[in-house]
């Protein structure tokens, strides 16, 4: 398949055939520009919430041959990422404003506290 690609491609090299194509658009600058990690937790928490509704699609056409059993599995599945979304939230996952970092500055009180405490018995 590579000879034959090879014999039947084209010969000449052209400006126009190293350059890539974007929908008959010139591209003009650099593509490499930096994207914010909340698209990414964006794109992240829609393949996992659209899952859920894959399973429950599924579930939804099965519904009557599963019975009590499948319903009360569907009903503990819905809590779980119910759970998942409430916690998602609380953490601020969902928040697209500025960030408090609580943790960092909680950790920088302690390094802190730690220095004064080692200064207090380095001069002892």
């Amino acid at each position: 398949m590579l000879v034959v690609s090879w014999l039947l491609g084209q010969r000449r090299r052209e400006d126009a055939t190293n350059d890539p194509f974007e929908s008959g658009i010139v591209s003009v600058g650099s593509s490499q520009v930096r994207i914010s990690v909340e698209f990414y937790l964006v794109a992240i928490f829609f393949v996992i919430f659209d899952l859920e509704a894959v399973f429950i699609f599924a579930w939804a056409v099965a519904f009557f041959e599963l019975g009590w059993k499948g319903y009360i599995s569907m009903l503990i599945f819905i809590g779980v990422l119910g759970l998942a979304l409430i916690y998602t939230w609380r953490i601020g996952g969902l928040d697209w404003g500025k960030k408090v970092r609580v943790g960092l500055d909680r950790a920088k009180k302690e390094n802190d506290k730690m220095r004064k405490q080692n200064i207090e018995m380095e001069s002892k």
